[in-house]
């Protein structure tokens, strides 16, 4: 008989006895909702998730964990322009386009390129010093 290993175990031999707890978290809730619907809830797709529980993921993994804990932990930054939002939130905000029709479209992408403290994105300052 064949035993499905939980996502779970996998993540504890991949990563063994210090296992972050961004990771665990990651592959307790994939093995309650399944790997699809976490990749949805994340933002990153099933292949991503599956190599960062398996310690394989060649990408940043800083990102995949803002977004984990942002989503499924919790955390929260203090948005200039919101207040206090979820740190995948905020980064859905930063990968937004820039676009007239809502003036708080606007604020929002200003805001995230004018030196927000948690933006990933550079100002267009640094772009232009480049």
């Amino acid at each position: 008989m064949n035993a499905v290993t939980s996502r779970l175990e996998t993540a504890l031999e991949a990563h063994g006895a210090q296992i972050p707890d961004w990771v665990r978290e990651l592959a307790s809730y994939v093995d309650t909702v399944g790997l699809k619907k976490a990749a949805q809830r994340i933002g990153y797709s099933q292949a991503v998730l599956h190599e960062v529980i398996r310690k394989r993921y060649a990408g940043s993994v800083e990102r995949v964990e803002e977004r984990v804990r942002g989503a499924l932990m919790g955390e929260t930054v203090c948005c200039p322009v919101l207040g206090p939002i979820r740190r995948d939130t905020c980064l859905d905000w930063q990968g937004k386009p820039f676009a007239i029709t809502s003036a708080h479209r606007t604020r929002m992408y200003r805001a995230c390129r004018a030196g927000c403290p948690h933006s990933r994105l550079c100002s267009p300052q640094e772009e232009r010093d480049d």
